[in-house]
Protein backbone atom coordinates (compact mmCIF):
# COMPACT_ATOMS: atom_id res chain seq x y z
CA UNK A 1 0.00 0.00 0.00
CA UNK A 2 2.89 2.32 0.67
CA UNK A 3 5.16 1.66 -2.30
CA UNK A 4 6.94 4.81 -3.48
CA UNK A 5 8.85 6.06 -6.51
CA UNK A 6 12.54 5.42 -6.05
CA UNK A 7 14.15 7.65 -8.64
CA UNK A 8 15.56 11.03 -7.57
CA UNK A 9 14.28 14.48 -8.40
CA UNK A 10 12.31 17.14 -6.57
CA UNK A 11 9.14 16.50 -8.57
CA UNK A 12 9.30 12.78 -7.88
CA UNK A 13 9.99 13.50 -4.21
CA UNK A 14 6.85 15.62 -3.95
CA UNK A 15 4.87 13.02 -5.89
CA UNK A 16 6.19 10.28 -3.64
CA UNK A 17 5.20 12.22 -0.49
CA UNK A 18 1.72 12.95 -1.84
CA UNK A 19 1.24 9.31 -2.84
CA UNK A 20 2.22 8.20 0.67
CA UNK A 21 -0.15 10.69 2.34
CA UNK A 22 -3.09 9.64 0.17
CA UNK A 23 -2.52 5.96 0.95
CA UNK A 24 -2.08 6.60 4.66
CA UNK A 25 -5.32 8.60 4.64
CA UNK A 26 -7.09 5.81 2.76
CA UNK A 27 -5.76 3.20 5.18
CA UNK A 28 -7.00 5.29 8.10
CA UNK A 29 -10.46 5.53 6.55
CA UNK A 30 -10.66 1.76 6.04
CA UNK A 31 -9.27 1.28 9.54
CA UNK A 32 -11.94 3.59 11.00
CA UNK A 33 -14.65 1.58 9.26
CA UNK A 34 -13.13 -1.67 10.48
CA UNK A 35 -12.60 -0.35 14.01
CA UNK A 36 -16.23 0.64 14.51
CA UNK A 37 -17.30 -2.54 12.75
CA UNK A 38 -15.11 -4.66 15.01
CA UNK A 39 -16.57 -3.12 18.18
CA UNK A 40 -20.16 -3.60 17.08
CA UNK A 41 -19.18 -6.81 15.31
CA UNK A 42 -17.84 -8.26 18.55
CA UNK A 43 -21.15 -7.47 20.21
CA UNK A 44 -23.01 -8.86 17.21
CA UNK A 45 -20.92 -12.02 17.42
CA UNK A 46 -21.98 -12.57 21.01
CA UNK A 47 -25.56 -11.79 20.02
CA UNK A 48 -25.23 -14.34 17.23
CA UNK A 49 -24.23 -17.08 19.65
CA UNK A 50 -27.00 -16.15 22.06
CA UNK A 51 -29.44 -16.00 19.17
CA UNK A 52 -28.45 -19.52 18.14
CA UNK A 53 -29.21 -20.76 21.64
CA UNK A 54 -32.50 -18.84 21.77
CA UNK A 55 -33.58 -20.08 18.34
CA UNK A 56 -32.72 -23.70 19.09
CA UNK A 57 -34.73 -23.69 22.30
CA UNK A 58 -37.64 -21.98 20.54
CA UNK A 59 -37.64 -24.61 17.79
CA UNK A 60 -37.66 -27.43 20.34
CA UNK A 61 -40.08 -25.88 22.84
CA UNK A 62 -42.68 -24.25 20.56
CA UNK A 63 -42.03 -25.87 17.13
CA UNK A 64 -42.80 -24.56 13.65
CA UNK A 65 -46.26 -23.34 14.64
CA UNK A 66 -44.78 -21.41 17.56
CA UNK A 67 -42.16 -19.83 15.32
CA UNK A 68 -44.95 -18.87 12.93
CA UNK A 69 -47.02 -17.38 15.77
CA UNK A 70 -44.00 -15.40 16.98
CA UNK A 71 -43.54 -14.07 13.43
CA UNK A 72 -47.20 -13.03 13.34
CA UNK A 73 -46.96 -11.12 16.63
CA UNK A 74 -43.71 -9.49 15.52
CA UNK A 75 -45.22 -8.36 12.21
CA UNK A 76 -48.18 -6.73 14.00
CA UNK A 77 -45.88 -5.02 16.46
CA UNK A 78 -43.68 -3.88 13.58
CA UNK A 79 -46.51 -2.12 11.75
CA UNK A 80 -48.04 -0.33 14.75
CA UNK A 81 -44.64 0.43 16.27
CA UNK A 82 -43.37 1.92 13.03
CA UNK A 83 -46.38 4.21 12.71
CA UNK A 84 -46.19 5.24 16.37
CA UNK A 85 -42.49 6.01 16.17
CA UNK A 86 -42.89 8.49 13.27
CA UNK A 87 -39.28 7.69 12.36
CA UNK A 88 -38.18 10.22 14.97
CA UNK A 89 -35.41 8.06 16.40
CA UNK A 90 -33.72 7.64 13.03
CA UNK A 91 -34.01 11.27 12.00
CA UNK A 92 -32.78 12.36 15.45
CA UNK A 93 -29.49 10.54 14.85
CA UNK A 94 -28.91 12.83 11.88
CA UNK A 95 -29.86 15.95 13.87
CA UNK A 96 -27.68 15.05 16.84
CA UNK A 97 -24.71 14.08 14.65
CA UNK A 98 -25.04 17.36 12.73
CA UNK A 99 -25.13 19.42 15.94
CA UNK A 100 -22.13 17.53 17.34
CA UNK A 101 -20.21 18.14 14.12
CA UNK A 102 -20.84 21.89 14.45
CA UNK A 103 -20.01 21.92 18.17
CA UNK A 104 -23.38 23.54 18.95
CA UNK A 105 -24.09 22.58 22.57
CA UNK A 106 -27.44 24.37 22.73
CA UNK A 107 -28.64 22.66 19.55
CA UNK A 108 -27.72 19.28 21.04
CA UNK A 109 -29.71 20.07 24.17
CA UNK A 110 -32.77 21.19 22.21
CA UNK A 111 -32.75 18.13 19.96
CA UNK A 112 -32.37 15.68 22.85
CA UNK A 113 -35.09 17.26 25.01
CA UNK A 114 -37.44 17.42 22.02
CA UNK A 115 -36.67 13.81 21.16
CA UNK A 116 -37.47 12.58 24.66
CA UNK A 117 -40.76 14.46 24.86
CA UNK A 118 -41.91 13.31 21.44
CA UNK A 119 -40.99 9.68 22.23
CA UNK A 120 -43.29 9.75 25.27
CA UNK A 121 -46.18 11.19 23.24
CA UNK A 122 -45.82 8.79 20.32
CA UNK A 123 -45.18 5.80 22.58
CA UNK A 124 -48.32 6.33 24.64
CA UNK A 125 -50.38 6.94 21.49
CA UNK A 126 -49.08 3.73 19.92
CA UNK A 127 -49.80 1.70 23.05
CA UNK A 128 -53.40 2.91 23.20
CA UNK A 129 -53.90 2.28 19.47
CA UNK A 130 -52.56 -1.29 19.76
CA UNK A 131 -54.92 -2.07 22.63
CA UNK A 132 -57.92 -0.53 20.85
CA UNK A 133 -57.25 -2.45 17.61
CA UNK A 134 -56.26 -5.77 19.20
CA UNK A 135 -59.47 -7.65 18.34
CA UNK A 136 -59.48 -6.40 14.73
CA UNK A 137 -55.78 -7.28 14.27
CA UNK A 138 -56.33 -10.77 15.67
CA UNK A 139 -59.15 -11.39 13.20
CA UNK A 140 -57.15 -9.98 10.27
CA UNK A 141 -53.97 -11.92 11.00
CA UNK A 142 -55.13 -15.22 12.47
CA UNK A 143 -58.77 -15.43 11.37
CA UNK A 144 -60.15 -15.36 14.94
CA UNK A 145 -60.14 -13.26 18.09
CA UNK A 146 -58.20 -15.91 20.00
CA UNK A 147 -55.13 -13.69 20.35
CA UNK A 148 -56.86 -10.40 21.26
CA UNK A 149 -55.36 -10.15 24.74
CA UNK A 150 -51.89 -11.13 23.51
CA UNK A 151 -51.96 -8.41 20.87
CA UNK A 152 -53.23 -5.84 23.38
CA UNK A 153 -50.24 -6.60 25.61
CA UNK A 154 -47.94 -5.88 22.68
CA UNK A 155 -48.94 -2.24 23.17
CA UNK A 156 -46.64 -2.10 26.19
CA UNK A 157 -43.76 -3.00 23.88
CA UNK A 158 -44.66 -0.06 21.62
CA UNK A 159 -44.22 2.36 24.54
CA UNK A 160 -41.02 0.76 25.81
CA UNK A 161 -39.50 0.57 22.32
CA UNK A 162 -40.21 4.23 21.58
CA UNK A 163 -38.56 5.36 24.80
CA UNK A 164 -35.51 3.11 24.41
CA UNK A 165 -35.22 4.08 20.73
CA UNK A 166 -34.93 7.73 21.71
CA UNK A 167 -32.17 6.94 24.20
CA UNK A 168 -30.27 4.84 21.65
CA UNK A 169 -30.58 7.64 19.06
CA UNK A 170 -28.70 9.90 21.48
CA UNK A 171 -25.99 7.29 22.01
CA UNK A 172 -25.58 6.66 18.29
CA UNK A 173 -25.68 10.35 17.35
CA UNK A 174 -22.83 10.92 19.82
CA UNK A 175 -21.02 7.95 18.20
CA UNK A 176 -20.62 6.15 21.54
CA UNK A 177 -20.10 2.84 19.80
CA UNK A 178 -18.86 1.03 22.90
CA UNK A 179 -22.02 1.83 24.86
CA UNK A 180 -24.19 0.69 21.96
CA UNK A 181 -22.29 -2.60 21.86
CA UNK A 182 -22.68 -3.15 25.61
CA UNK A 183 -26.39 -2.41 25.52
CA UNK A 184 -26.84 -4.88 22.66
CA UNK A 185 -24.92 -7.66 24.41
CA UNK A 186 -26.67 -7.29 27.77
CA UNK A 187 -30.04 -7.06 26.04
CA UNK A 188 -29.38 -10.22 24.00
CA UNK A 189 -28.27 -12.12 27.11
CA UNK A 190 -31.46 -11.28 28.97
CA UNK A 191 -33.57 -11.99 25.86
CA UNK A 192 -32.12 -15.50 25.70
CA UNK A 193 -32.75 -16.27 29.36
CA UNK A 194 -36.23 -14.75 29.26
CA UNK A 195 -37.32 -16.53 26.07
CA UNK A 196 -36.12 -19.94 27.25
CA UNK A 197 -37.73 -19.46 30.66
CA UNK A 198 -41.14 -18.37 29.36
CA UNK A 199 -41.23 -20.97 26.55
CA UNK A 200 -40.38 -23.73 29.02
CA UNK A 201 -42.97 -22.53 31.52
CA UNK A 202 -45.90 -21.48 29.33
CA UNK A 203 -45.19 -22.88 25.87
CA UNK A 204 -46.97 -20.88 23.17
CA UNK A 205 -48.58 -18.66 25.81
CA UNK A 206 -45.11 -17.57 26.90
CA UNK A 207 -44.30 -15.76 23.65
CA UNK A 208 -45.87 -12.40 24.53
CA UNK A 209 -44.64 -12.30 28.18
CA UNK A 210 -41.14 -12.97 26.89
CA UNK A 211 -41.39 -10.15 24.34
CA UNK A 212 -42.69 -7.68 26.93
CA UNK A 213 -40.00 -8.51 29.49
CA UNK A 214 -37.28 -8.20 26.85
CA UNK A 215 -38.48 -4.75 25.78
CA UNK A 216 -38.55 -3.65 29.44
CA UNK A 217 -34.94 -4.62 29.98
CA UNK A 218 -33.88 -2.95 26.73
CA UNK A 219 -35.49 0.26 28.00
CA UNK A 220 -33.61 0.01 31.30
CA UNK A 221 -30.29 -0.60 29.50
CA UNK A 222 -30.77 2.29 27.08
CA UNK A 223 -31.64 4.61 29.97
CA UNK A 224 -28.55 3.49 31.89
CA UNK A 225 -26.13 4.14 29.04
CA UNK A 226 -27.84 7.36 27.93
CA UNK A 227 -27.27 8.76 31.43
CA UNK A 228 -23.53 8.60 30.74
CA UNK A 229 -23.88 11.17 27.97
CA UNK A 230 -23.54 14.76 29.14
CA UNK A 231 -26.38 16.72 27.57
CA UNK A 232 -26.55 20.52 27.99
CA UNK A 233 -29.55 21.67 30.04
CA UNK A 234 -31.92 23.87 28.06
CA UNK A 235 -35.28 25.47 28.73
CA UNK A 236 -37.87 24.60 26.12
CA UNK A 237 -41.60 25.28 26.17
CA UNK A 238 -43.97 22.76 24.64
CA UNK A 239 -44.62 25.21 21.80
CA UNK A 240 -40.88 25.37 21.14
CA UNK A 241 -40.73 21.58 21.41
CA UNK A 242 -43.25 21.12 18.60
CA UNK A 243 -41.47 23.76 16.54
CA UNK A 244 -38.10 22.05 17.02
CA UNK A 245 -39.58 18.64 16.28
CA UNK A 246 -40.98 19.73 12.90
CA UNK A 247 -37.69 19.18 11.05
CA UNK A 248 -37.16 15.82 12.71
CA UNK A 249 -40.71 14.80 11.89
CA UNK A 250 -40.37 15.76 8.21
CA UNK A 251 -37.40 13.46 7.68
CA UNK A 252 -38.74 11.04 10.28
CA UNK A 253 -41.89 10.51 8.24
CA UNK A 254 -39.71 9.27 5.42
CA UNK A 255 -38.04 6.81 7.78
CA UNK A 256 -41.45 5.85 9.15
CA UNK A 257 -42.87 5.27 5.70
CA UNK A 258 -39.90 3.12 4.75
CA UNK A 259 -40.16 1.11 7.96
CA UNK A 260 -43.91 0.84 7.54
CA UNK A 261 -43.52 -0.52 4.03
CA UNK A 262 -41.04 -3.12 5.23
CA UNK A 263 -43.32 -4.12 8.11
CA UNK A 264 -46.31 -4.19 5.78
CA UNK A 265 -44.50 -6.48 3.33
CA UNK A 266 -43.66 -8.85 6.18
CA UNK A 267 -47.24 -8.75 7.47
CA UNK A 268 -48.75 -9.33 4.03
CA UNK A 269 -46.32 -12.18 3.37
CA UNK A 270 -47.14 -13.92 6.65
CA UNK A 271 -50.88 -13.38 6.19
CA UNK A 272 -50.82 -14.76 2.62
CA UNK A 273 -48.78 -17.80 3.62
CA UNK A 274 -51.06 -18.44 6.61
CA UNK A 275 -54.21 -18.24 4.49
CA UNK A 276 -52.91 -20.19 1.48
CA UNK A 277 -50.70 -22.82 3.13
CA UNK A 278 -50.83 -22.63 6.94
CA UNK A 279 -48.94 -21.65 10.09
CA UNK A 280 -46.44 -24.46 9.56
CA UNK A 281 -45.30 -22.82 6.31
CA UNK A 282 -44.98 -19.47 8.11
CA UNK A 283 -42.56 -21.16 10.50
CA UNK A 284 -40.47 -22.44 7.58
CA UNK A 285 -40.43 -19.01 5.94
CA UNK A 286 -39.50 -17.27 9.20
CA UNK A 287 -36.71 -19.74 9.93
CA UNK A 288 -35.15 -19.44 6.47
CA UNK A 289 -35.40 -15.65 6.41
CA UNK A 290 -33.88 -15.31 9.86
CA UNK A 291 -30.95 -17.60 9.03
CA UNK A 292 -30.24 -15.85 5.73
CA UNK A 293 -29.82 -12.54 7.52
CA UNK A 294 -27.56 -13.73 10.32
CA UNK A 295 -24.22 -12.78 8.77
CA UNK A 296 -25.60 -9.87 6.77
CA UNK A 297 -27.24 -8.31 9.81
CA UNK A 298 -24.06 -9.03 11.72
CA UNK A 299 -22.01 -7.01 9.21
CA UNK A 300 -24.48 -4.23 8.40
CA UNK A 301 -25.47 -3.76 12.02
CA UNK A 302 -21.81 -3.54 13.01
CA UNK A 303 -21.08 -0.90 10.37
CA UNK A 304 -24.27 1.17 10.58
CA UNK A 305 -23.61 2.49 14.09
CA UNK A 306 -20.76 4.69 12.84
CA UNK A 307 -21.36 4.87 9.08
CA UNK A 308 -24.55 6.96 9.00
CA UNK A 309 -23.35 9.72 11.40
CA UNK A 310 -20.00 9.79 9.60
CA UNK A 311 -21.63 10.05 6.17
CA UNK A 312 -23.86 12.84 7.45
CA UNK A 313 -20.79 14.79 8.54
CA UNK A 314 -19.41 14.56 4.98
CA UNK A 315 -22.69 15.44 3.23
CA UNK A 316 -21.31 18.79 2.01
CA UNK A 317 -18.50 17.06 0.07
CA UNK A 318 -19.83 14.77 -2.69
CA UNK A 319 -16.38 13.44 -3.54
CA UNK A 320 -15.82 12.41 0.07
CA UNK A 321 -19.31 10.88 0.22
CA UNK A 322 -18.69 8.77 -2.88
CA UNK A 323 -15.31 7.65 -1.58
CA UNK A 324 -16.81 6.58 1.76
CA UNK A 325 -19.65 4.69 0.04
CA UNK A 326 -17.14 2.72 -2.03
CA UNK A 327 -14.97 2.00 1.01
CA UNK A 328 -17.99 0.86 2.99
CA UNK A 329 -19.12 -1.36 0.10
CA UNK A 330 -15.73 -3.01 -0.14
CA UNK A 331 -15.48 -3.68 3.58
CA UNK A 332 -19.08 -4.91 3.66
CA UNK A 333 -18.44 -7.43 0.88
CA UNK A 334 -15.17 -8.62 2.38
CA UNK A 335 -16.83 -9.24 5.74
CA UNK A 336 -20.16 -10.66 4.54
CA UNK A 337 -19.28 -12.91 1.60
CA UNK A 338 -17.58 -15.70 3.61
CA UNK A 339 -20.62 -15.87 5.90
CA UNK A 340 -23.05 -15.95 2.98
CA UNK A 341 -21.10 -18.70 1.25
CA UNK A 342 -20.80 -20.92 4.32
CA UNK A 343 -24.53 -20.50 5.02
CA UNK A 344 -25.30 -21.46 1.44
CA UNK A 345 -22.92 -24.45 1.47
CA UNK A 346 -23.99 -25.76 4.87
CA UNK A 347 -27.71 -24.94 4.65
CA UNK A 348 -29.08 -28.42 5.58
CA UNK A 349 -26.68 -28.75 8.49
CA UNK A 350 -27.30 -25.21 9.72
CA UNK A 351 -31.06 -25.83 9.69
CA UNK A 352 -30.52 -28.88 11.89
CA UNK A 353 -28.21 -26.99 14.25
CA UNK A 354 -30.38 -23.91 14.65
CA UNK A 355 -33.76 -25.61 14.49
CA UNK A 356 -34.80 -29.26 14.08
CA UNK A 357 -35.28 -31.72 11.22
CA UNK A 358 -38.90 -30.53 11.09
CA UNK A 359 -37.56 -27.33 9.47
CA UNK A 360 -35.54 -29.03 6.67
CA UNK A 361 -37.98 -27.95 3.90
CA UNK A 362 -36.75 -24.41 4.62
CA UNK A 363 -33.39 -25.22 2.95
CA UNK A 364 -34.60 -24.29 -0.55
CA UNK A 365 -35.92 -20.96 0.73
CA UNK A 366 -32.70 -20.23 2.59
CA UNK A 367 -30.56 -20.61 -0.52
CA UNK A 368 -32.65 -18.09 -2.49
CA UNK A 369 -32.69 -15.68 0.45
CA UNK A 370 -28.87 -15.80 0.55
CA UNK A 371 -28.68 -14.60 -3.06
CA UNK A 372 -30.93 -11.68 -2.19
CA UNK A 373 -28.82 -10.84 0.86
CA UNK A 374 -25.83 -10.14 -1.38
CA UNK A 375 -27.96 -7.40 -2.96
CA UNK A 376 -28.59 -6.01 0.53
CA UNK A 377 -24.86 -5.74 1.19
CA UNK A 378 -24.22 -3.96 -2.12
CA UNK A 379 -27.17 -1.55 -1.97
CA UNK A 380 -27.02 -0.75 1.76
CA UNK A 381 -24.17 1.85 1.69
CA UNK A 382 -25.78 3.69 -1.23
CA UNK A 383 -29.19 3.88 0.43
CA UNK A 384 -27.83 6.02 3.26
CA UNK A 385 -26.62 8.70 0.83
CA UNK A 386 -30.14 10.00 0.24
CA UNK A 387 -30.69 10.29 3.99
CA UNK A 388 -27.34 11.92 4.68
CA UNK A 389 -28.06 14.52 1.99
CA UNK A 390 -31.55 15.09 3.36
CA UNK A 391 -33.12 13.96 0.07
CA UNK A 392 -36.20 12.48 1.70
CA UNK A 393 -38.29 12.67 -1.46
CA UNK A 394 -35.89 10.46 -3.42
CA UNK A 395 -35.69 8.02 -0.54
CA UNK A 396 -39.50 7.92 -0.35
CA UNK A 397 -39.90 7.23 -4.07
CA UNK A 398 -37.18 4.58 -4.16
CA UNK A 399 -38.40 2.66 -1.13
CA UNK A 400 -42.08 2.90 -2.03
CA UNK A 401 -41.66 1.62 -5.57
CA UNK A 402 -39.31 -1.13 -4.40
CA UNK A 403 -41.72 -2.44 -1.77
CA UNK A 404 -44.70 -2.34 -4.11
CA UNK A 405 -42.71 -4.41 -6.61
CA UNK A 406 -41.74 -6.78 -3.81
CA UNK A 407 -45.37 -7.43 -2.80
CA UNK A 408 -46.35 -8.07 -6.42
CA UNK A 409 -43.44 -10.50 -6.79
CA UNK A 410 -44.47 -12.31 -3.58
CA UNK A 411 -48.04 -12.76 -4.81
CA UNK A 412 -46.80 -14.00 -8.18
CA UNK A 413 -44.18 -16.24 -6.56
CA UNK A 414 -46.68 -17.86 -4.18
CA UNK A 415 -49.05 -18.53 -7.07
CA UNK A 416 -46.36 -19.97 -9.35
CA UNK A 417 -43.95 -21.77 -7.01
CA UNK A 418 -45.63 -22.04 -3.61
CA UNK A 419 -43.68 -21.15 -0.48
CA UNK A 420 -40.33 -21.18 -2.35
CA UNK A 421 -41.67 -18.41 -4.59
CA UNK A 422 -41.51 -16.00 -1.62
CA UNK A 423 -37.75 -16.48 -1.43
CA UNK A 424 -37.34 -16.14 -5.21
CA UNK A 425 -39.28 -12.86 -5.00
CA UNK A 426 -36.83 -11.57 -2.39
CA UNK A 427 -33.88 -12.27 -4.72
CA UNK A 428 -35.48 -10.63 -7.76
CA UNK A 429 -36.57 -7.62 -5.71
CA UNK A 430 -33.03 -6.90 -4.54
CA UNK A 431 -31.72 -7.02 -8.10
CA UNK A 432 -34.16 -4.28 -9.12
CA UNK A 433 -33.62 -2.33 -5.88
CA UNK A 434 -29.84 -2.24 -6.24
CA UNK A 435 -30.07 -0.93 -9.80
CA UNK A 436 -32.62 1.71 -8.78
CA UNK A 437 -30.61 2.99 -5.81
CA UNK A 438 -27.43 3.14 -7.89
CA UNK A 439 -29.20 5.24 -10.53
CA UNK A 440 -30.56 7.68 -7.92
CA UNK A 441 -27.27 8.10 -6.06
CA UNK A 442 -25.39 8.55 -9.30
CA UNK A 443 -27.82 11.35 -10.20
CA UNK A 444 -27.44 13.03 -6.79
CA UNK A 445 -23.67 12.79 -6.32
CA UNK A 446 -22.20 11.49 -9.57
CA UNK A 447 -21.43 8.23 -7.78
CA UNK A 448 -19.64 5.40 -9.54
CA UNK A 449 -18.37 2.17 -8.11
CA UNK A 450 -14.61 2.25 -7.80
CA UNK A 451 -12.46 -0.12 -9.83
CA UNK A 452 -11.68 -2.01 -6.58
CA UNK A 453 -15.38 -2.46 -5.73
CA UNK A 454 -16.20 -3.45 -9.31
CA UNK A 455 -13.40 -6.00 -9.46
CA UNK A 456 -14.53 -7.45 -6.15
CA UNK A 457 -18.10 -7.73 -7.40
CA UNK A 458 -17.05 -9.66 -10.50
CA UNK A 459 -15.23 -12.15 -8.27
CA UNK A 460 -17.80 -12.71 -5.51
CA UNK A 461 -20.90 -12.83 -7.71
CA UNK A 462 -19.74 -15.89 -9.72
CA UNK A 463 -18.52 -17.56 -6.50
CA UNK A 464 -21.97 -17.25 -4.92
CA UNK A 465 -23.74 -18.29 -8.13
CA UNK A 466 -21.58 -21.41 -8.54
CA UNK A 467 -22.08 -22.34 -4.88
CA UNK A 468 -25.85 -21.92 -5.29
CA UNK A 469 -25.94 -24.25 -8.31
CA UNK A 470 -23.68 -26.82 -6.67
CA UNK A 471 -25.61 -27.11 -3.41
CA UNK A 472 -29.00 -27.04 -5.15
CA UNK A 473 -28.42 -29.74 -7.74
CA UNK A 474 -25.72 -32.08 -6.35
CA UNK A 475 -26.29 -34.75 -3.67
CA UNK A 476 -25.78 -33.47 -0.14
CA UNK A 477 -22.22 -34.73 0.53
CA UNK A 478 -20.60 -33.67 -2.80
CA UNK A 479 -22.50 -30.38 -2.55
CA UNK A 480 -21.27 -29.75 0.99
CA UNK A 481 -17.63 -30.56 0.21
CA UNK A 482 -17.63 -28.44 -2.96
CA UNK A 483 -19.36 -25.57 -1.20
CA UNK A 484 -16.89 -25.62 1.69
CA UNK A 485 -13.92 -25.55 -0.72
CA UNK A 486 -15.39 -22.54 -2.51
CA UNK A 487 -16.01 -20.87 0.85
CA UNK A 488 -12.42 -21.41 2.03
CA UNK A 489 -11.02 -20.02 -1.24
CA UNK A 490 -13.26 -16.94 -1.07
CA UNK A 491 -12.42 -16.43 2.61
CA UNK A 492 -8.69 -16.27 1.85
CA UNK A 493 -9.39 -13.73 -0.89
CA UNK A 494 -11.50 -11.61 1.50
CA UNK A 495 -8.90 -11.80 4.26
CA UNK A 496 -6.20 -10.72 1.83
CA UNK A 497 -8.41 -7.83 0.70
CA UNK A 498 -8.91 -6.62 4.28
CA UNK A 499 -5.18 -6.60 4.94
CA UNK A 500 -4.58 -4.69 1.71
CA UNK A 501 -6.99 -1.99 2.80
CA UNK A 502 -6.01 -1.48 6.42
CA UNK A 503 -2.24 -1.79 5.90
CA UNK A 504 0.49 -4.05 7.20
CA UNK A 505 1.03 -2.03 10.37
CA UNK A 506 -2.55 -2.27 11.66
CA UNK A 507 -3.16 -4.15 14.92
CA UNK A 508 -5.68 -6.49 13.28
CA UNK A 509 -3.14 -7.32 10.55
CA UNK A 510 -0.52 -8.20 13.16
CA UNK A 511 -3.00 -10.51 14.89
CA UNK A 512 -3.85 -12.19 11.57
CA UNK A 513 -0.17 -12.73 10.78
CA UNK A 514 0.29 -14.68 14.01
CA UNK A 515 -1.88 -17.46 12.57
CA UNK A 516 0.36 -19.96 10.69
CA UNK A 517 0.10 -19.70 6.92
CA UNK A 518 -1.98 -16.53 6.78
CA UNK A 519 1.02 -14.21 6.50
CA UNK A 520 2.05 -16.02 3.31
CA UNK A 521 -1.46 -15.67 1.84
CA UNK A 522 -1.80 -12.00 2.70
CA UNK A 523 1.73 -10.98 1.73
CA UNK A 524 1.13 -12.27 -1.80
CA UNK A 525 -0.60 -8.92 -2.40
CA UNK A 526 2.82 -7.31 -2.83
CA UNK A 527 3.72 -9.55 -5.74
Amino acid sequence: MRKAYKRGGAAESVLNKLFYQINVSTEKSYAQILKSSSIMGGAAGINLILGMVRTKFAAVLIGTSGIGLLAGFSSIQGIIGTIAGLGIQSSAVREIAGAVGKGDEQAIGRVVLTLRRVCWITGLTGMIAMMALSSFLSQMTFGSDKYTIDIALLGIIILFSNLSGGQMALIQGMRRIGDMARANVFGAAFATVSAIGFYSWLGLRGIVPALVSISGVQLALSWHFARRVTVPTVLLTWKQTFSTSSEMVKLGLVFMWNGLLGSAVTYVTITLITQQIGMHAVGLYSAAFALSGIFVNFVLGAMSADYYPRLTGLAHDKVAVNRLVNEQTEIGLLLAVPGLLVTMAMAPWIIRIFYTSEFLPAVDLLQWFILGCLGRVISWPMGFVMLALGKGRWFFLTETSSNIIHVLLIVLGLFAFGIEGVAVAFFVEYITYTMAVYAVVRYLTGFRWSSEATQMGWLVLPALAVTFLVVKYLPIWPATVSGVLLTVTASFYCLRGLVQRIGLDHRITRIIFKIPGLRLVCMSMNN
